[in-house]
């Protein structure tokens, strides 16, 4: 198998299928997603091809995107099209299948290393600056309000009750952004995460003394 090939041929598959996403899961997430897990594993000796071509996959049957009702398979699919090793393509797949949060009180810690690293990565790229503004993003393609006081953060107990949340945008980062910071599982994702942590509360100070006027 031509690894180069098949990792040239997969970014050209992934960006055709998430052209147009405006929810903040479209080809720059995942190539962010896919330098920093590199650079992660390089770090935890992973896996570097496994790791790869998980993070430029990872998001292709996202529910976010395709829905709850719908079951893809179009990573699997797409590996088995391009005649990758069986072995391989379950590997990937059970990488991409351990990465998602799913509720902040439901345990997705893995003992996968590669998934480790991409699930690391992947959630590196929803906190910080980048973080809030794909958090924004996702909320308006969603139709969701910025804020509401009357309405607090819930602390989902299950997978369902999570992919359910209508909830406003700001309640977001009680139920999962602030979460994460604790959830990682690499050293290097920690000193990561420990910096774009601190910016976003930073951010939500600021946010609160503009919605009061306590700034004015």
């Amino acid at each position: 198998m031509d690894k180069i090939n098949l990792i040239s041929k997969t970014e050209i598959f992934v960006k055709s299928v998430l052209d147009g996403d405006g929810s903040g899961h479209d080809w720059w997430h995942i190539e962010r997603v896919r330098k920093t897990a590199l650079l992660i594993a390089k770090s935890e000796g992973a896996d570097l091809f496994i790791v790869e071509l998980s993070a430029l996959l990872h998001d292709i049957d996202d529910w976010k995107l395709v829905g709850l009702k719908i079951k893809p398979n179009k990573a699997k699919q797409w590996l088995i099209n391009c005649n990758v090793d069986p072995q391989i393509t379950e590997r990937v797949c059970t990488v991409i299948d351990g990465i998602s949060f799913k509720g902040a009180m439901v345990n997705t810690d893995t003992n996968d290393p590669e998934c480790k690293v991409v699930q690391d990565a992947d959630r590196l790229d929803a906190i910080g600056a980048i973080g809030i503004a794909r958090t924004f993003a996702y909320g308006g393609s969603r139709g969701r309000g910025i804020y509401d006081p009357n309405i607090p953060p819930l602390m989902h107990a299950d997978f369902g009750e999570y992919q359910k949340s209508d909830a406003p945008t700001i309640n977001h980062f009680y139920e999962k952004l602030l979460l994460l910071k604790d959830q990682m599982q690499t050293p290097l994702g920690k000193v990561y995460a420990e910096q774009r942590h601190q910016f976003m509360l930073k951010y939500l100070d600021q946010f609160y003394a503009e919605w009061y006027g306590n700034d004015l």
